[in-house]
């Protein structure tokens, strides 16, 4: 008799600091369980595993829910964090639901967006439904606005595009300078702050 095993419940068991799981039942028990496609599997491995490494003994972290909507990943945690481990699992998160919009969602494989039907999908070649979705005018492709914390508070934003053979976030000029929250505009290098 052959075993079939649930990646998402794997994922729960091999990450119990971040999902807190019941021992019975894991997938019912526990509100992180994955709503979304075996193509996104790696990612939010990697996204779990630089989580758990960012973590210190003092923070607390829970995965609340992740799922994929209009062909977006959404991950998203609560806790209790030091500033610095905070802007790592912040990384984390910006890093995974950025490769998920270039992933399929089917197989893992390099995807962009396609609509079927009205409804966005990140597929492959292979496993691509409708048509692919076009970039329009003046706007860029693959363009995340990525949050800057610092002391556990929002103190700006940056636009940055993902580059997914390196994960990574590359500066997109002219916005490659962090903008704080009342509009000033900032340099993009700041003191104690990486993000790479």
């Amino acid at each position: 008799m052959r075993v079939v095993t649930d990646w998402r419940i794997d994922l729960i068991r091999a990450h119990p600091d971040l999902f807190h799981p019941a021992r019975r039942a894991p997938e019912t028990a526990c509100g992180g369980y994955p709503k979304c496609g075996d193509g996104w599997c790696e990612l939010l491995n990697s996204a779990c595993a630089r989580i758990g490494a960012a973590l210190e003994k003092s923070d607390t972290l829970n995965v609340v829910y992740i799922g994929e909507k209009l062909s977006k990943l959404h991950f998203c945690w609560r806790g209790n964090l030091s500033a610095e481990a905070e802007a790592k699992i912040a990384d984390a998160v910006a890093r995974a639901e950025a490769r998920a919009q270039v992933t399929c969602e089917e197989c893992g494989e390099e995807g962009r967006l396609y609509c079927s039907a009205g409804v966005p999908l990140t597929r492959c070649v292979v496993h691509a439904r409708g048509q692919p979705v076009q970039v329009t005018l003046g706007r860029e492709e693959n363009v995340h606005i990525v949050r800057r914390v610092v002391a556990g508070k929002l103190r700006g934003i940056c636009c940055r595009r993902y580059n997914r053979e390196t994960d990574t976030f590359v500066d997109v000029p002219p916005y490659a300078h962090w903008v704080d929250l009342h509009g000033e505009i900032l340099p993009s290098s700041f003191e104690g702050y990486e993000y790479g």
